[in-house]
Formats: structure tokens, sequence, C-alpha cells
């Protein structure tokens, strides 16, 4: 649609035609030694000063760049290249580039892992005729996309990385909490803390005590509402009431605490689902479709931020002109 934009360029003359009728008319006035000469028609010269021209030279510029930089128009500099997920192993990515032959191509770190939504909004700046390698932990999209060019698709899973998390357990079952805790398996480490500090993630208020004014976390698990009387009257979601606060976010279901394996999975499902985030599984090998009538990104090209300062600079420069030719 912004390739639209290049059918306002006929405004050009609007600029014309404003100076032809903003010339500086001149007034005759007889003189009384006029009555000794010959009688003649009078004749007006209309003469162009430098001046005009060049303010009619940077309307006219000034016009074309403000089109310009609404068409967004994107140079393909891009060649081959090859896109690589962050986290990629360095043996791996050298090895796909060598079978597809592709050594000497350019190497492009993505940003994230989701590569095909970067590819989709920089597709405009790779030629034509470009070869693309897509290496790593590319994540799985909802639906495959379709993309301009042929992708190659190289994905690599990697492991989940350790990490550590800290809950503060507040009343008389910590044991039974630190127990469920430590029945999790796998990289994820949970570390029980009695007090709540800067890392907690996590506050599981077991205790009809109403907390300290300053106690905060990004989510609580209440047990006993008796200190939150106002999650009664809150939304839920598949039986869960959540209130957002100042303290954090309230949690409380009638599967807190959980009495058995079905209630600790509901628990832990939905707070890795509603709170922490799932991680996207790994792309297949699957390539993207190929439509050379998809639409473009929304992302401009490196032109955008050049045509930006050009339209600066002829704007100062259109209104320094302007008042200058002002007598």
């Amino acid at each position: 649609m912004n390739s639209l934009w290049w059918w306002a360029l006929p405004v050009l003359i609007l600029p014309i035609l404003w100076h032809r009728q903003k010339r500086e008319q001149t007034k005759a006035v007889p003189l009384a030694t006029a009555r000794f000469l010959p009688p003649s028609s009078p004749v007006q010269l209309r003469v162009w000063r430098w001046q005009d021209l060049f303010l009619l030279l940077l309307r006219c510029l000034l016009l074309a760049t403000l089109i310009a930089w609404l068409a967004d128009p994107v140079l393909p500099w891009r060649g081959d290249s090859v896109l690589v997920v962050p986290g990629a192993d360095p043996a791996f990515v050298a090895k796909q580039l060598r079978d597809a032959g592709l050594t000497e191509a350019r190497r492009i770190d993505l940003p994230n892992r989701d590569a095909y939504r970067w590819l989709h909004e920089h597709e405009r700046e790779f030629d034509p005729q470009a070869r693309l390698l897509l290496v790593g932990d590319v994540a799985m999209p909802a639906v495959l996309p379709r993309l301009q060019h042929a992708v190659v698709v190289r994905a690599q899973a990697l492991p989940v990385a350790a990490s550590e998390h800290h809950v503060a357990v507040y009343g008389q079952r910590i044991e039974e909490w630190r127990k469920l805790f430590a029945a999790i398996e796998g990289p994820q480490r949970y570390v029980l803390d009695a007090q709540a500090g800067l890392r907690t993630e996590l506050v599981i208020w077991d205790t009809p005590q109403t907390p300290p004014p300053g106690l905060r976390a990004p989510l609580w698990w209440v047990v006993d509402t008796s200190a939150f009387p106002e999650l009664e009257k809150t939304p839920q979601v598949d039986g869960l009431h959540y209130l957002d606060t100042p303290r954090g976010r309230l949690w409380n279901a009638a599967w807190l605490p959980p009495r058995d394996a079905g209630a600790v999975r509901t628990l832990f499902e939905t707070w890795r689902r509603l709170h922490a985030g799932v991680s996207p599984h790994t792309a297949p090998p699957q390539a993207p479709l190929v439509d050379a009538r998809t639409p473009a990104g929304p992302v401009g090209g490196a032109l955008r931020d050049a045509l930006s300062a050009a339209l600066l600079v002829l704007f100062a420069l259109e209104r320094i002109a302007t008042h200058v030719r002002r007598p």
C-alpha cells in the first residue's frame, strides 16, 4: 500500500503554479517629463530572480522527498544470507553453511527466536535471487508463513537453560511446600525462602494474617483469603480468581493448596500458561511457502532514515530561503 504514494507526484506542479501567481507585479507611475517622449504601449517584463528559482527548487524537492518517505522505498541491498538464531551451536552452523554452499554468504544474527517474523519485516531488503538459510532454534509459528523468498530451514532444538527461581512461603506448611517444589524435575531450580527479597518471584500466603505493607512480589498464591477478602468478588479464569494490586498479582483457587497429583499438575500448568509463559516449540525443517504476491512487511529499510534526515535539511533550507527572499 505504501507504493501508492508515488501517484501523488503530480502535486509537484503546485509550487510552480503558486510561484507564478506570487510574482511581484510592477506598478507604473507616470513621470512629468514623460510628455516629451513619444507615446508607446507599456511592456511588463517578468524576470525570474535566482532566489525565486532556488526557492522553487527547494519546495519541489521537499514535496518529492516527503512523497518518497511516505512510499517507503527499499533497495534490495542484501544478497545470499545466513540467518542465525541466538544461542545456535557454532559447529552446527558451520556444518550447515558447508552443506548449503553458503560459506561466503553474509551472516545475520537475529534478535530472538521469532525468525519468521523478522524475515517478513525485512524481506524487501533482500535481492529477489538471494538464497536464504535459517539456522538454529527457530520458534515454530502457529501457521506456516508465506514469504517472497525461498528459505532453507535447518533447525536445532537447544536444551532448556538452567535457571533458579526464589519462592517465599508464609504459613505453617512450609515443609509440605518444600517437598512439592523438590519433586519438580527439570533444569529449573526452586529455592524456598522464609522471607521475600528482591529476587522473589512468587509469594505463597498460607496464613490468615495480613501481610506487611512493604511485601511485594510479581505473583502471590493466596491459600487463605482471610487476609485478602477482596478476592471473593474478583474475575476468574477456569476456577482461578485473580486480582492485580500494588503488591502484585493475587491468585486463589480451589486447588490451593494441592492435595493430589491432579491438583499439582493443574497448579503448575496454570502457572506456566498464565504467568510464566509457554516456551515455543522448535520449528520443523519444513520450509515456508513461497509466494511472490505475499505483501511485504511494514518495516522500512535504510532509505527511510536517510529520507527523514533529508526532509529536515530541506525544510530548514526552505524556511531560510523564504526569510531571505522577503523584501
